[in-house]
């Protein structure tokens, strides 16, 4: 640590020192409250950390992304930020999209597609597509197997991107296989 830090360090150290006698010293008759206080802030803190830590692995369980209808639908809630949410298993592995019908095809980006047992780097991107961010290339691949709870497909055509995708797209490629596409009171219906 430099001089200069180790100094700021001990300035820091006085302030608060100063700030946190002062503050006993004004609440000096309310120790035992302030003291329960304390403790309650610093459990609330515990719990923030906590449910933070662990959202990845509850969030299924607090806001549901997709329940199967029967056996032919699904049922998709309309996520926080006004999105459709949907995880495909492609090719066995399972994938996240979200849902856009103003894209053509089902769109893969690089990460998903290497999930899928696709390598990017072998593709030919003959194809492209105008996006928000631009013109990317594109690569037409054949999947070996989609399935969406328990309607599964095979043979779908799809594309991968070589653009900064972060996710994937399911587009109109997949969603034109669904008889009945119907969206109401916050809810995306698909049924076969």
């Amino acid at each position: 640590m430099s001089p200069d830090n180790l100094a700021s360090l001990a300035y820091l150290g006085l302030l608060g020192a100063a700030i946190a006698g002062w503050f006993l010293l004004q609440n000096r008759d309310r120790l035992g409250q302030l003291a329960q206080q304390a403790v309650v802030w610093a459990l609330i803190f515990v719990g923030v950390i906590a449910a933070a830590g662990l959202w990845s692995d509850i969030r299924d369980d607090v806001v549901p992304r997709q329940t199967m209808v029967g056996a032919e639908g699904i049922e998709v809630p309309q996520a926080r930020d006004g999105h459709y949410y949907l995880t495909l298993e492609i090719n066995g592995e399972p994938i996240d999209f979200v849902v856009d019908t103003g894209a053509t095809d089902m769109v893969l980006g690089r990460n998903d597609a290497r999930r899928a047992g696709i390598d990017p780097e072998d593709l030919v991107y003959m194809g492209s597509a105008a996006t928000a961010n631009g013109t990317v290339r594109t690569a037409r691949v054949t999947l070996d197997s989609v399935a969406l709870g328990s309607i599964e497909d095979e043979g779908l055509s799809a594309v991968v991107t070589d653009g900064d995708l972060t996710g994937s797209l399911l587009g109109m490629g997949y969603l034109r296989l669904f008889g009945r596409i119907e969206i109401e009171n916050g809810r995306l219906m698909l049924t076969r």
